[in-house]
């Protein structure tokens, strides 16, 4: 089954002879410059999915692999403070939109990108926010990459919508946290995602523990990790479980989180490599 047709399978409006009117295949530029492209989502915020986002475009970028980010989060934008790009410089070419590239050539496009100041509220509604992410997707001149991921905003709201509706994905990732709560919505993406035929790689389960600088015990500030039961009762499988670490965070804040090394996520950025459903 080809990307177009898995979108056309998951539309609500679907029809013998929608062919010729479908709004989501008329919607949406087919580019052939972009060979793989896989969203990163979870059912609620700060659960860590910005950070993951950018450690697995970073894993993948070490591994010698031309990566880009979309960093759909419209109005909560964090992929340009993590890996360290300002706003106000966007330039434009024969392409389109230029995306700015970090240290490791990592291209990126944010709105933050366009606003001198980095706290600018983005005070916009449903419909502008899904036209911006499709302008990212459309008119940005990627120039070729192997592997674009999509940092989407939490929940199952209109720019998730857009993008699992009509961006030609090969792929979810899915990040959750061990708490109950947490793990509850969780259960609402992955409903989302399956509701709309988009195929879900597997699942990181982020701050699932923390060792003491100390002694180094293990310990659970959030409960014991629940990849497992999560894996059991979703039928996906936990691809990665990642420790509460504050380098994330002294990385982040410096814009050098493509710096780090993180064993995890590089072993995820290998499987997906060698997934089928990518290739």
């Amino acid at each position: 089954m080809t990307k177009k047709e898995s979108m056309c399978d998951s539309c609500p409006s679907k029809t013998e002879n929608c062919e010729e009117t479908c709004e989501q295949k008329s919607m949406i530029k087919v580019r052939d410059d972009v060979k793989s492209v896989i969203a990163v989502m979870s059912g609620k915020g700060g659960v860590g999915k910005s950070t993951v986002s950018a450690l697995l475009a970073s894993a993948m970028a070490k591994k010698g692999h031309k990566v880009g980010i979309l960093d759909a989060d419209i109005t909560g934008p964090s992929i340009p403070r993590l890996l360290g790009l300002k706003g106000g410089n966007i330039t434009t070419g024969k392409g389109g939109i230029i995306p700015p590239q970090t240290a490791m050539g990592i291209k990126v496009m944010s709105l933050n990108l366009f606003f001198e100041r980095e706290d600018e509220a983005v005070i916009w509604r449903g419909p502008m926010l899904a036209g911006a992410v499709k302008q990212f997707w459309e008119d940005v001149d990627w120039g070729g990459l192997d592997y674009l991921f999509v940092d989407l905003p939490p929940g199952t709201g209109d720019v998730p919508l857009t993008v699992l509706q009509t961006l030609p994905l090969d792929g979810v990732v899915v990040v959750f946290s061990p708490q109950d709560l947490a793990i509850m919505i969780v259960k609402k993406a992955v409903r989302m995602a399956h509701t709309l035929n988009v195929p879900i790689i597997g699942m990181v389960e982020n701050m699932a523990y923390l060792e003491c600088p100390e002694c180094g015990k293990v310990i659970y500030p959030y409960g014991k990790p629940k990849g497992e039961q999560v894996s059991a009762e979703t039928g996906i499988p936990v691809l990665a479980t990642l420790a509460i670490q504050s380098s994330y965070t002294s990385f982040g804040d410096q814009g050098k989180l493509e710096m780090l090394e993180t064993p995890e996520l590089e072993q995820l950025a290998g499987r997906l490599e060698n997934s089928d459903a990518l290739h």
